[in-house]
């Protein structure tokens, strides 16, 4: 938790509450249903909450207006989608997983916490109706597919948190898709924090 505080030290009482309750929720979770490797556990906060949350260093001059509705997609235990419901409780969160025990555990979280700004969907994303007006996702496909998958569905804009060789997943994204590379953003994560971990880890947006 002090890992969060670190770098959002003016969040509420409520919110403080709800990050503070993640160490424990998950790691109850996590021995019933695998959904977070044992080692990632010992850094959790820094792994799993805190990287959720360099969308909203990122991105928090947009996200932070209320009134929007955010997918999650590929969510798995509910990340990034459970660290930003928590943090932006003004906008709406649907979390979707095609994978219906790692749905389970963050409609579990989401509602142990009573974030009734979340709601968890076991379906694939193509199947979603769309009205949304930004897409988050964290590890789960190349740019290119994922822009697939959610084309028709959104408004305002995609981000994703990646790593590894992200120039060439985007020149390919770029080719594929007919995207104007002006409307490809790039941030360094490790600009924001300071944690070795996030050396070389990135928010991109499409918009």
């Amino acid at each position: 938790m002090e890992e969060i505080l670190k770098y959002f030290p003016a969040l509420d009482e409520g919110r403080r509450d709800r990050f503070a309750a993640l160490d424990a929720l998950y790691a109850d979770w996590n021995s019933k249903i695998n959904v977070i490797s044992r080692k990632d556990m010992e850094s959790f906060y820094t792994h799993h909450v805190l990287h959720s949350l360099a969308i909203a260093t990122t991105m928090d001059n947009v996200l932070g207006i209320g009134g929007q509705r955010i997918l999650d997609l590929g969510t798995g235990g509910g990340f990034p989608g459970i660290p930003l419901a928590i943090y932006y409780p003004q906008n709406r969160f649907v979390l979707c997983d095609s994978i219906g025990k790692k749905i389970k555990v963050a409609g579990a979280v989401a509602e142990e916490l009573k974030l009734d700004n979340v709601q968890c969907v076991n379906a694939r994303v193509e199947t979603l109706e769309g009205g949304f007006d930004w897409v988050v996702s964290r590890a789960v496909a190349p740019l290119d597919k994922i822009l697939g998958w959610v084309r028709g569905k959104w408004t305002k804009g995609v981000i994703c948190l990646k790593g590894g060789d992200v120039e060439s997943e985007i020149e390919l994204c770029i080719r594929k898709r007919l995207l104007d590379p002006k409307k490809v953003m790039v941030s360094d994560i490790s600009i924001f924090f300071k944690e070795d971990w996030f050396e070389g880890k990135k928010v991109v947006t499409v918009s």
